[in-house]
């Protein structure tokens, strides 16, 4: 992806998120992003689109068998978690004081 065209995402690695599309649909229910991938527009989130994967027994792995573990979902499909809304937010960005401050369109409050 050229750096021209690259896209600027509001959610980043710490924040609580809730997950609005998809076999793990809960808009009440909160939860933590793990990683982001900005190129392929994706998040991983804590506890969402949990995969089974079977690895074989190796030298760091020396019993294999059957890995559950979380894979990435597309950033569309969440939306930021605003405590004081008790729901998802769009959000917007302004400047404070010389830095972009995310704010939720709800609330008003930002979003640390």
């Amino acid at each position: 992806m050229s750096n021209r065209f690259k896209p600027k995402f509001n959610i980043k690695k710490g924040d609580n998120v809730v997950v609005i599309a998809g076999d793990d649909k809960d808009a009440k229910k909160p939860r933590v992003v793990l990683e982001v991938f900005p190129e392929k527009s994706r998040v991983l989130v804590e506890g969402v689109n949990i995969v089974t994967k079977h690895t074989k027994p190796s030298a760091r792995n020396t019993r294999g068998g059957i890995v559950k573990k979380e894979a990435p979902i597309h950033i569309s499909n969440v939306m930021l978690w605003d405590a004081k809304a008790g729901a998802g937010v769009k959000v917007k960005r302004t400047r404070e004081e010389g830095k972009l401050v995310r704010v939720s369109k709800k609330s008003g409050e930002a979003i640390k």
